[in-house]
């Protein structure tokens, strides 16, 4: 395999990865997992400090396995049941004995969690203590990516000077740098390469049905899944492509904000964003009765397209990526209705052109109405992009879809700077 597409393998399999939760809360778990190994005892105290992003997307959802929200819980959960080498997958075995004791420790006034003025939009730092010892572990650039250790004062471990991690992971941020990229090389890259290269995205199939299974039969959030279902057996909507590819996605960001125990096929560092790459592809594979192999080089397209266009502004921020994860679904599904590659990148002018204005306020149930939201106006601007209609030269689209791309990452680099701060006031008032 050529270099330039073993590096875009690379890419996937450094941020299009399982995780066990929103993926947030999920890091100050796995922050917390490692402090009380670090510590080599049970935590008697914790302390949590985390970015303003991370904070702001840890307020709303809730922590697979224990039925509660927020920080604390997440962080206690983790440092009493988590797998220290579980990742993002941290929370994965944790029993109602792990959540009884969690609570118990938060209920003793022993857990606190709060923001930190930090330049990384994603950072945490906590701190365990237990007798007289007292462990710190740091996490930043990435929602595992552990920078620092320090026990009883003593540095153990620091990542900057770690010269043994010659191969170490980059920031998700910076996860393109230095490859030649771009739409045209995705494309190339997922329909060309042999199968048995991509073969694993097979999972992402196996993991978001099951996520949207979840939530079309059990009870998560809005239910916004299930309202599409109940509406369609009632004949207010129609049985469509449209349809269920909209409803099977919101089904999963129901069950995903909800708390499910299952995990979910991850883009960037997000669950929903990796629904969004997923689960309207899968539908249109299986409208369009696609082979197994021609629906996994689809899924490739969408989710290496969605984190090369994310790659141009930081990982966490006040933009929704569903709304730019969901213009890599439409290249992809273009691209499995038999549409060209130039249909393809019509499609991603079209959702991007509908799409820039959604902003995140935070990981909670709602997420799945803008899960939603992204999926809809991604079928339709495939719809649009097989007939040969394509926004451009309009707003932020440009003529050319790189430079669109390009366009939307400076906005959210350089025009929501302060759009963060005023969402965290309005949710902490």
């Amino acid at each position: 395999m050529k270099t330039q597409w073993q590096q875009y393998k690379n890419i996937i399999n450094t941020v299009v990865k399982p995780a066990f939760g929103c993926t947030e809360p999920i890091s100050a778990a796995y922050a917390s997992a490692v402090v009380a190994e670090l510590l080599g005892r049970a935590p008697e105290e914790l302390d949590v400090k985390v970015s303003d992003n991370l904070f702001k997307n840890s307020m709303g959802v809730f922590v697979p396995g224990t039925g509660r929200i927020g920080l604390p819980i997440a962080s206690a959960a983790g440092a009493i049941g988590g797998n220290p080498n579980g990742g993002l997958e941290v929370l994965v075995n944790i029993t109602p004995e792990h959540v009884e004791k969690a609570q118990q420790l938060i209920d003793a006034g022993k857990v606190t969690a709060g923001r930190k003025d930090v330049e990384e939009f994603i950072y945490c730092e906590v701190t365990a203590k237990a007798g007289d010892d007292v462990a710190i572990v740091e996490i930043s650039g990435g929602h595992t990516q552990v920078v620092k250790k320090t026990l009883n004062g003593k540095v153990v471990f620091d990542l900057s000077s770690d010269t043994s991690s010659a191969g170490k992971p980059k920031s998700t941020a910076s996860v393109c740098e230095g490859v030649d990229i771009s739409l045209k090389g995705i494309y190339d890259f997922a329909t060309q390469v042999e199968f048995e290269e991509i073969a694993f995205m097979v999972e992402a199939y196996n993991l978001t049905v099951a996520l949207s299974n979840e939530g079309l039969e059990n009870e998560y959030g809005l239910q916004i899944g299930r309202t599409f279902k109940k509406h369609i057996s009632s004949g207010l909507i129609g049985d469509s492509l449209a349809n269920r590819a909209i409803m099977r996605s919101a089904a999963a960001s129901d069950a995903r904000m909800g708390g499910a125990t299952l995990p979910a096929m991850s883009n960037y560092g997000s669950g929903n964003q990796g629904i969004c790459a997923s689960m309207p592809v899968i539908e249109f594979a299986s409208h369009y009765e696609a082979s197994e192999e021609t629906m996994t080089r689809a899924l490739i397209m969408s989710h290496l397209a969605a984190v090369y266009m994310k790659s141009f502004y930081p990982p966490l921020s006040p933009f929704c990526g569903c709304a730019v994860t969901s213009s890599a679904a439409a290249m992809a599904m273009t691209y499995l209705a038999g549409g060209t590659f130039e249909q393809s990148c019509m499609a991603v002018q079209n959702t991007l052109s509908d799409t820039t204005g959604m902003f995140c306020d935070g990981a909670k149930s709602t997420c799945a109405m803008k899960v939603k939201s992204s999926t809809s106006s991604a079928v339709m601007s495939t719809l649009m992009a097989l007939d040969y209609n394509e926004a451009r030269c309009q707003g932020i689209v440009a003529d050319d879809v790189e430079k669109t791309i390009r366009n939307v990452g400076k906005m959210v680099r350089e025009g929501m700077v302060n759009t963060d701060k005023v969402i965290i006031e309005i949710m902490s008032a």
